[in-house]
Formats: structure tokens, C-alpha cells, sequence
């Protein structure tokens, strides 16, 4: 059983900044990429940053300059710093990271209940 925690969201003024945190835990064998996706009610999951065990990270088009994803390998833990926030930056932000367990070494996709980003004046 894999468990992915969320927190670091609220409300935050345009221009402002937040961080995100995710930790992973449970039965983990091995976890490989981990990053944060968003998603609006009606509209497809869209990627926001996602880094891998190696440390490459990748940024969707729409946050890139603004957003820093970083992971505590020891921790089991991905951060999303998000600076300069936009309105459009509101969203539910979900957790994703792609483990091996101790019982299914193979790996396979987990999401987080999410934790909700409002970027209002």
C-alpha cells in the first residue's frame, strides 16, 4: 500500500508564491518519476512538473520561469515551488509519482488526493 500526502496549498494574492509538498509512504521499493499535475472540473489533467529519480525535470509550457520542482530522495518527498502566481494558476494540484512496491515491483502510477491552489485578489 502506497500513500501520497499533499500539502502547501491556500490562497494566495497575484504575484505571490507558494510551495508545495508531497511525501510518499507505505511499502516502497523503489520510487522513480515523481511531479505534480493540475486540474480544472471538465478540462483534461494537465502537466505542471515532473522530475525523475536521476534529477531531470520537465515543466508544462504554461509555468515554466515561474515553477521549480525538486525532490528529497532520502525523504521520499517532491516539492513545487510556485512563484509569480497567476489567476490561471488556480487549480487542484495532484501529486503523481511512479513506484515499485516491496510486493509489486513493477512500477505503476499513484496520484494524491490533491490540495487546492486559489491565486485571488
Amino acid at each position: 500500500q502506497v500513500q501520497l500526502v499533499e500539502s502547501g496549498g491556500g490562497l494566495v494574492q497575484p504575484g505571490g508564491s507558494l510551495r508545495l509538498s508531497c511525501a510518499a509512504s507505505g511499502s516502497i521499493g523503489s520510487i522513480y518519476a515523481m511531479g505534480w499535475y493540475r486540474q480544472v472540473p471538465g478540462k483534461q489533467r494537465e502537466l505542471v512538473a515532473v522530475i525523475t529519480n536521476g534529477g531531470a525535470r520537465n515543466y508544462g509550457d504554461s509555468v515554466k520561469g515561474r515553477f521549480t520542482i525538486s525532490r528529497d530522495n532520502a525523504a521520499n518527498t517532491v516539492y513545487l515551488q510556485m512563484n509569480n502566481l497567476k489567476p490561471e494558476d488556480t487549480d487542484v494540484y495532484l501529486c503523481y509519482a511512479h513506484i515499485g512496491t516491496v510486493q509489486e515491483p513493477t512500477p505503476r502510477g499513484y496520484w494524491g488526493q490533491g490540495t487546492q491552489v486559489t491565486v485571488s485578489s
